[in-house]
């Protein structure tokens, strides 16, 4: 089944998260946030990283494969984030240390970065990632945005959970989340309660670290993870407002179960007027880092229940892809989101 969606197109056109100005004007489109610059490329090295980083562009051409999308121009694209709008989260220490391979190399977990010159790391890993950070905060204004009672967008990448204001790790070089938090709530629109629910197998400790103080006030934190397994961040345990802590090697029936009371709970008690949903695949059974034994058919089920909890409660989502390190990764969130559009979660945008 094709989605047929017509986007809301307020904004000015010196919006830097705002769609290139040469889509054909009034084209209706997806609420799907892409553009071919995700992908990580440096001659190979990537490979040394579990981390699929072509994931975003496989997604992408198997919802074009799912007639779900027929061609670049029905997606939305984002600019690159700029140094200046950066600094709205991160310190200037931080950003600047980015200006060394070898602290590029430990965020990215790759150790021969540090021999490659930066200009290099800039443009092979450091852009890419600005352009799914933007991402980030372009697919939630398309959520806020919408003139319907359903609102949803979906970034093919982002949800660099690990990454805080003055910290990057585990492949997370830019705090999206926390950016598009602050973004939000200076919006104007009233957003005021925001829900972070975190399903990626790993603790989300770099947003959970910049918001400690806005704990069960503006920001609610839901995080489901397997606690054996890194980072195992004691500090950011404290912004976590319902935990659900999983052992390795937890299978579908007790992951769903605790998802459905944990979310519907979490849901009920903060009653959010905007939902970030960090949905990472490395829940997947086999996945080298995240030690847990979900099917491709649990991780469907699962985002079948977030979105339906959130459209229930006429609640924005916005869904970032965060981690997933099986290169069978892509074909389940494709499938993922086949399958929302199929059970009607995905509503027309008027």
């Amino acid at each position: 089944m094709c989605l047929k969606l017509r986007c809301c197109t307020s904004g000015t056109s010196s919006d830097n998260h705002d769609e290139e100005q040469t889509e054909v004007a009034n084209k209706p489109k997806l609420p799907i946030v892409y553009r071919k610059e995700y992908g990580v490329r440096f001659c190979g090295l990537q490979r040394l990283h579990p981390f699929d980083a072509a994931k975003g562009g496989n997604i992408f051409r198997l919802l074009k494969a799912g007639h779900l999308i027929h061609s670049d121009d029905e997606v939305h694209q984002p600019k690159e984030i700029t140094t200046a709008e950066l600094l709205d989260v991160h310190t200037k220490r931080y950003i600047g240390s980015l200006k060394w391979s070898l602290n590029v190399a430990k965020i990215a977990e790759i150790p021969p970065l540090l021999f490659v010159p930066n200009y290099f790391v800039q443009r092979s890993y450091l852009r890419p990632m600005r352009f799914q950070t933007a991402g980030s905060l372009l697919a939630a204004k398309r959520a806020l945005e919408s003139t319907t009672g359903h609102q949803w967008a979906i970034n093919l990448g982002g949800g660099f959970h690990h990454c805080s204001a003055d910290r990057g790790g585990g492949f997370c070089p830019y705090a999206d989340i926390t950016l598009t938090v602050r973004m939000l709530l200076g919006s104007g629109r009233g957003i005021e309660r925001i829900m972070i629910v975190d399903l990626d197998a790993h603790q989300g400790n770099g947003y959970a670290r910049d918001l400690l103080e806005e704990r069960g006030r503006t920001v609610f934190i839901m995080d489901m993870y397997n606690y054996r397994i890194y980072p195992r961040d004691q500090e950011a345990k404290l912004a976590i407002s319902r935990a659900v802590e999983l052992k390795p090697h937890t299978e579908d029936e007790e992951y769903l179960r605790k998802l459905r009371d944990g979310l519907s709970r979490s849901m009920d008690q903060f009653r959010p007027n905007f939902v970030i949903y960090n949905a990472g695949t490395d829940v997947l059974k086999g996945d080298p880092l995240g030690v847990l034994d979900i099917t491709p058919q649990g991780v469907i089920e699962r985002d079948e229940i977030v979105f339906a909890m959130a459209r229930e409660r006429s609640v924005p989502l916005v869904m970032l892809l965060s981690g997933g390190y099986l290169r069978s990764s892509a074909r389940v969130i494709a499938d993922s989101i086949l399958n929302l559009n199929e059970k009607g979660l995905l509503p027309v945008q008027q």
